[in-house]
Protein backbone atom coordinates (compact mmCIF):
# COMPACT_ATOMS: atom_id res chain seq x y z
CA UNK A 1 0.00 0.00 0.00
CA UNK A 2 1.45 3.50 -0.85
CA UNK A 3 1.85 5.53 1.74
CA UNK A 4 2.26 9.70 1.81
CA UNK A 5 6.26 9.45 2.24
CA UNK A 6 6.29 7.19 -0.70
CA UNK A 7 4.21 9.62 -2.95
CA UNK A 8 6.81 12.23 -2.26
CA UNK A 9 10.08 9.84 -3.04
CA UNK A 10 8.49 9.03 -6.19
CA UNK A 11 8.06 13.05 -7.50
CA UNK A 12 10.50 14.51 -9.80
CA UNK A 13 13.84 16.07 -8.51
CA UNK A 14 13.01 19.75 -7.72
CA UNK A 15 9.97 19.57 -7.17
CA UNK A 16 8.83 21.41 -4.07
CA UNK A 17 8.02 18.49 -1.15
CA UNK A 18 4.42 20.45 -0.21
CA UNK A 19 2.18 17.11 -0.19
CA UNK A 20 3.00 16.02 3.36
CA UNK A 21 2.84 19.14 4.98
CA UNK A 22 -0.38 19.21 3.45
CA UNK A 23 -1.36 16.37 4.52
CA UNK A 24 -0.02 16.19 7.38
CA UNK A 25 -2.04 20.11 8.24
CA UNK A 26 -5.23 18.26 7.07
CA UNK A 27 -4.87 15.38 9.47
CA UNK A 28 -4.47 17.68 12.28
CA UNK A 29 -7.34 19.75 10.99
CA UNK A 30 -9.79 17.44 11.16
CA UNK A 31 -8.30 15.70 14.59
CA UNK A 32 -8.63 19.06 16.32
CA UNK A 33 -12.58 19.68 14.62
CA UNK A 34 -13.12 16.14 15.67
CA UNK A 35 -11.65 16.48 19.21
CA UNK A 36 -13.81 20.24 19.36
CA UNK A 37 -17.27 18.85 18.24
CA UNK A 38 -17.04 15.75 20.78
CA UNK A 39 -16.27 18.22 23.59
CA UNK A 40 -18.67 20.13 22.33
CA UNK A 41 -21.14 17.39 22.43
CA UNK A 42 -19.94 16.36 26.11
CA UNK A 43 -20.98 20.43 27.22
CA UNK A 44 -24.47 20.09 25.48
CA UNK A 45 -25.39 16.94 26.96
CA UNK A 46 -24.01 17.95 30.58
CA UNK A 47 -26.05 20.72 30.09
CA UNK A 48 -29.78 19.49 28.55
CA UNK A 49 -29.67 16.83 31.02
CA UNK A 50 -30.80 18.28 33.74
CA UNK A 51 -33.73 20.23 31.71
CA UNK A 52 -34.78 17.17 30.39
CA UNK A 53 -34.77 15.68 34.01
CA UNK A 54 -36.60 18.90 35.19
CA UNK A 55 -39.23 17.64 32.53
CA UNK A 56 -39.67 14.23 33.07
CA UNK A 57 -40.01 14.15 37.20
CA UNK A 58 -42.73 16.96 36.52
CA UNK A 59 -44.84 14.32 34.56
CA UNK A 60 -44.19 11.19 36.99
CA UNK A 61 -46.95 9.59 39.83
CA UNK A 62 -45.87 9.60 43.55
CA UNK A 63 -45.17 5.88 43.02
CA UNK A 64 -42.26 6.46 40.41
CA UNK A 65 -40.85 8.98 42.70
CA UNK A 66 -40.40 7.11 45.52
CA UNK A 67 -39.09 3.98 43.40
CA UNK A 68 -36.10 3.09 44.21
CA UNK A 69 -33.45 3.09 42.27
CA UNK A 70 -35.00 6.28 40.99
CA UNK A 71 -36.31 6.41 36.87
CA UNK A 72 -35.22 9.11 34.74
CA UNK A 73 -38.19 8.52 32.08
CA UNK A 74 -41.46 8.40 33.14
CA UNK A 75 -43.83 5.22 32.79
CA UNK A 76 -46.82 6.57 32.50
CA UNK A 77 -46.56 10.53 31.74
CA UNK A 78 -49.23 12.24 34.06
CA UNK A 79 -49.82 15.24 33.00
CA UNK A 80 -52.96 16.53 35.97
CA UNK A 81 -49.28 17.86 37.40
CA UNK A 82 -49.68 21.02 35.97
CA UNK A 83 -53.35 22.34 36.31
CA UNK A 84 -52.83 20.81 40.15
CA UNK A 85 -49.58 22.65 40.17
CA UNK A 86 -51.58 25.58 39.32
CA UNK A 87 -54.13 25.34 41.58
CA UNK A 88 -51.64 24.46 44.66
CA UNK A 89 -50.87 28.91 45.46
CA UNK A 90 -51.94 31.88 43.18
CA UNK A 91 -49.27 31.61 40.07
CA UNK A 92 -51.09 33.86 38.34
CA UNK A 93 -50.01 36.92 40.76
CA UNK A 94 -46.85 35.55 41.20
CA UNK A 95 -46.20 35.53 37.06
CA UNK A 96 -47.84 38.93 36.97
CA UNK A 97 -45.39 39.74 39.51
CA UNK A 98 -42.12 38.59 38.21
CA UNK A 99 -43.11 39.89 35.07
CA UNK A 100 -44.15 43.45 35.73
CA UNK A 101 -40.41 43.58 37.88
CA UNK A 102 -38.21 41.68 35.00
CA UNK A 103 -39.83 44.26 32.62
CA UNK A 104 -39.35 47.31 34.74
CA UNK A 105 -35.55 46.28 35.23
CA UNK A 106 -35.12 45.54 31.54
CA UNK A 107 -36.39 48.99 30.55
CA UNK A 108 -34.49 50.68 33.46
CA UNK A 109 -31.40 49.09 32.31
CA UNK A 110 -31.98 50.20 28.72
CA UNK A 111 -32.66 53.35 29.00
CA UNK A 112 -30.25 54.63 31.84
CA UNK A 113 -27.91 51.90 30.94
CA UNK A 114 -26.89 53.12 27.79
CA UNK A 115 -26.46 56.68 28.97
CA UNK A 116 -24.49 56.01 31.34
CA UNK A 117 -22.54 53.47 28.34
CA UNK A 118 -22.46 56.50 25.71
CA UNK A 119 -21.06 59.38 28.01
CA UNK A 120 -18.43 56.98 29.20
CA UNK A 121 -17.48 56.37 25.45
CA UNK A 122 -18.31 59.01 23.67
CA UNK A 123 -18.04 61.74 25.73
CA UNK A 124 -14.57 63.77 27.03
CA UNK A 125 -15.03 64.60 30.86
CA UNK A 126 -12.68 65.08 33.73
CA UNK A 127 -12.37 61.93 35.55
CA UNK A 128 -13.74 59.52 33.01
CA UNK A 129 -11.06 57.33 33.50
CA UNK A 130 -11.80 57.24 37.16
CA UNK A 131 -15.45 56.36 36.83
CA UNK A 132 -14.60 53.19 34.47
CA UNK A 133 -12.13 51.74 36.50
CA UNK A 134 -14.42 52.02 39.74
CA UNK A 135 -17.34 50.52 37.57
CA UNK A 136 -14.90 47.66 36.35
CA UNK A 137 -14.01 47.51 40.20
CA UNK A 138 -17.89 46.70 40.63
CA UNK A 139 -17.85 43.89 38.63
CA UNK A 140 -15.69 42.16 41.05
CA UNK A 141 -17.70 42.60 43.91
CA UNK A 142 -19.88 39.61 44.69
CA UNK A 143 -23.57 40.16 45.14
CA UNK A 144 -24.23 38.78 47.65
CA UNK A 145 -21.85 40.79 49.46
CA UNK A 146 -23.89 44.23 48.44
CA UNK A 147 -27.56 41.89 50.37
CA UNK A 148 -26.69 43.87 53.78
CA UNK A 149 -26.10 47.04 52.60
CA UNK A 150 -28.82 46.82 49.95
CA UNK A 151 -31.16 45.91 52.64
CA UNK A 152 -30.65 48.51 55.14
CA UNK A 153 -30.05 51.52 52.68
CA UNK A 154 -34.28 50.22 51.62
CA UNK A 155 -35.38 50.04 55.37
CA UNK A 156 -33.47 53.03 56.27
CA UNK A 157 -35.11 55.01 52.85
CA UNK A 158 -36.23 58.81 54.54
CA UNK A 159 -39.96 59.65 54.35
CA UNK A 160 -41.27 56.13 53.43
CA UNK A 161 -43.09 54.01 55.38
CA UNK A 162 -43.15 55.88 58.18
CA UNK A 163 -39.50 56.96 58.22
CA UNK A 164 -38.31 60.31 59.15
CA UNK A 165 -36.15 62.72 57.23
CA UNK A 166 -33.01 60.27 59.05
CA UNK A 167 -34.74 57.32 57.98
CA UNK A 168 -35.82 55.91 61.71
CA UNK A 169 -38.89 54.83 62.70
CA UNK A 170 -40.61 52.99 60.37
CA UNK A 171 -40.05 50.40 57.50
CA UNK A 172 -38.83 52.46 54.43
CA UNK A 173 -39.35 50.77 51.37
CA UNK A 174 -39.86 47.10 52.99
CA UNK A 175 -42.65 45.01 51.69
CA UNK A 176 -43.00 47.48 48.81
CA UNK A 177 -42.83 47.64 44.95
CA UNK A 178 -39.86 49.87 45.56
CA UNK A 179 -38.17 47.33 47.22
CA UNK A 180 -38.76 45.16 44.14
CA UNK A 181 -38.00 47.74 41.59
CA UNK A 182 -35.41 50.17 42.24
CA UNK A 183 -32.24 47.99 44.06
CA UNK A 184 -31.01 45.91 41.31
CA UNK A 185 -32.77 48.16 38.08
CA UNK A 186 -29.42 49.11 36.77
CA UNK A 187 -25.81 46.90 37.29
CA UNK A 188 -22.19 47.71 36.33
CA UNK A 189 -21.97 44.94 33.91
CA UNK A 190 -24.91 46.99 31.35
CA UNK A 191 -23.05 49.82 31.83
CA UNK A 192 -19.68 48.57 30.85
CA UNK A 193 -21.26 46.09 27.20
CA UNK A 194 -23.30 49.23 26.33
CA UNK A 195 -19.80 51.36 26.84
CA UNK A 196 -17.87 48.41 24.28
CA UNK A 197 -20.20 48.61 21.77
CA UNK A 198 -20.83 52.34 21.60
CA UNK A 199 -16.85 52.29 21.85
CA UNK A 200 -16.52 50.51 18.24
CA UNK A 201 -18.94 52.65 16.33
CA UNK A 202 -17.20 55.32 14.09
CA UNK A 203 -16.41 58.65 15.16
CA UNK A 204 -16.88 60.11 11.83
CA UNK A 205 -20.80 59.97 12.75
CA UNK A 206 -20.53 62.27 15.49
CA UNK A 207 -18.29 64.43 14.23
CA UNK A 208 -20.84 64.56 10.91
CA UNK A 209 -24.12 64.78 13.15
CA UNK A 210 -22.47 68.00 15.54
CA UNK A 211 -21.73 69.85 11.48
CA UNK A 212 -25.67 68.97 11.05
CA UNK A 213 -26.06 71.01 14.40
CA UNK A 214 -27.38 67.73 16.41
CA UNK A 215 -26.91 68.07 20.14
CA UNK A 216 -25.65 65.22 22.52
CA UNK A 217 -28.82 63.71 23.30
CA UNK A 218 -29.63 63.58 19.44
CA UNK A 219 -26.43 62.12 18.27
CA UNK A 220 -27.19 59.17 21.75
CA UNK A 221 -30.57 58.82 20.32
CA UNK A 222 -30.80 59.03 17.06
CA UNK A 223 -27.19 58.84 15.40
CA UNK A 224 -25.57 55.89 17.71
CA UNK A 225 -28.26 53.99 19.68
CA UNK A 226 -29.93 52.76 16.83
CA UNK A 227 -26.60 50.93 15.94
CA UNK A 228 -25.84 49.00 18.14
CA UNK A 229 -29.43 46.48 18.42
CA UNK A 230 -27.10 43.41 19.21
CA UNK A 231 -25.93 45.28 22.45
CA UNK A 232 -29.72 45.96 23.54
CA UNK A 233 -30.83 42.63 22.94
CA UNK A 234 -28.10 40.99 24.97
CA UNK A 235 -28.40 43.17 27.90
CA UNK A 236 -32.11 43.36 27.71
CA UNK A 237 -32.25 39.45 27.83
CA UNK A 238 -29.41 39.06 30.41
CA UNK A 239 -31.39 41.79 32.63
CA UNK A 240 -35.11 39.69 32.08
CA UNK A 241 -33.37 36.80 32.80
CA UNK A 242 -31.60 37.72 36.34
CA UNK A 243 -34.27 39.41 37.23
CA UNK A 244 -37.13 36.89 36.25
CA UNK A 245 -34.91 34.05 38.16
CA UNK A 246 -34.21 36.43 41.30
CA UNK A 247 -35.09 34.65 44.47
CA UNK A 248 -33.07 35.85 47.73
CA UNK A 249 -34.00 39.70 47.15
CA UNK A 250 -37.64 39.30 46.93
CA UNK A 251 -38.09 37.04 49.54
CA UNK A 252 -35.85 39.35 51.93
CA UNK A 253 -37.71 42.57 51.09
CA UNK A 254 -41.52 41.44 51.18
CA UNK A 255 -43.25 39.74 53.64
CA UNK A 256 -47.21 40.42 51.61
CA UNK A 257 -48.30 37.78 49.21
CA UNK A 258 -49.58 40.01 46.81
CA UNK A 259 -46.17 40.77 46.33
CA UNK A 260 -44.60 37.22 45.82
CA UNK A 261 -42.77 36.42 43.01
CA UNK A 262 -42.68 33.47 40.91
CA UNK A 263 -39.20 32.14 42.22
CA UNK A 264 -40.66 32.97 45.86
CA UNK A 265 -43.98 31.37 45.34
CA UNK A 266 -42.60 27.61 44.03
CA UNK A 267 -41.21 27.12 47.59
CA UNK A 268 -45.06 26.39 48.61
CA UNK A 269 -43.84 23.08 47.09
CA UNK A 270 -41.04 22.19 49.49
CA UNK A 271 -42.11 21.85 53.02
CA UNK A 272 -40.11 20.47 55.88
CA UNK A 273 -40.76 16.88 55.61
CA UNK A 274 -41.78 16.48 52.87
CA UNK A 275 -41.25 17.96 48.79
CA UNK A 276 -43.59 17.52 46.26
CA UNK A 277 -41.11 17.31 43.59
CA UNK A 278 -43.99 16.72 40.52
CA UNK A 279 -45.53 19.65 41.31
CA UNK A 280 -42.40 22.20 42.31
CA UNK A 281 -40.95 20.47 38.60
CA UNK A 282 -44.07 21.31 37.15
CA UNK A 283 -44.07 25.06 38.08
CA UNK A 284 -40.39 25.16 37.62
CA UNK A 285 -40.78 23.91 34.11
CA UNK A 286 -43.49 26.66 33.22
CA UNK A 287 -41.41 29.36 35.24
CA UNK A 288 -38.73 28.43 32.61
CA UNK A 289 -41.09 28.76 29.52
CA UNK A 290 -41.36 32.55 29.32
CA UNK A 291 -36.97 32.22 29.24
CA UNK A 292 -36.86 30.03 26.37
CA UNK A 293 -39.23 32.04 24.10
CA UNK A 294 -37.06 34.95 24.76
CA UNK A 295 -34.31 33.43 24.22
CA UNK A 296 -35.73 31.78 20.37
CA UNK A 297 -36.83 35.49 19.61
CA UNK A 298 -33.77 37.25 20.59
CA UNK A 299 -31.09 34.72 20.12
CA UNK A 300 -29.70 36.13 16.59
CA UNK A 301 -28.89 39.64 17.80
CA UNK A 302 -27.86 38.03 21.72
CA UNK A 303 -25.07 35.35 19.90
CA UNK A 304 -24.14 38.58 17.50
CA UNK A 305 -23.69 40.49 20.85
CA UNK A 306 -21.37 38.42 23.00
CA UNK A 307 -19.62 38.33 19.28
CA UNK A 308 -18.94 41.70 19.04
CA UNK A 309 -18.63 42.43 22.67
CA UNK A 310 -15.58 39.48 22.40
CA UNK A 311 -14.03 41.18 19.40
CA UNK A 312 -12.87 44.42 21.43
Amino acid sequence: MSTTTDLVLDEEPGATPKAPRTTSAKGAKTRSTIILHVLLMVGAITMIIPFLWMIFTSVKTNAELAANPPTFFPTEWRWENYPEALDAARFDLYFRNSFIIATGHTLITLVFGSMAGYSLARIPFRGRNIVFLAMVAMLMIPTYTKIVPQFLIVKMMPLFGGNDILGQGGSGWLDSWWALLIPGGLSATSIFLFRQFYLSLPKELEEAARIDGLGEFRIFAQIYTPLIKPAIATVGLLTFQESWNNFLWPLLVTTSENLRVIQVGLAVFQQLDATAWQYLMAGTTLATVPMVLLFIFAQKYFIQGFTNTGIK
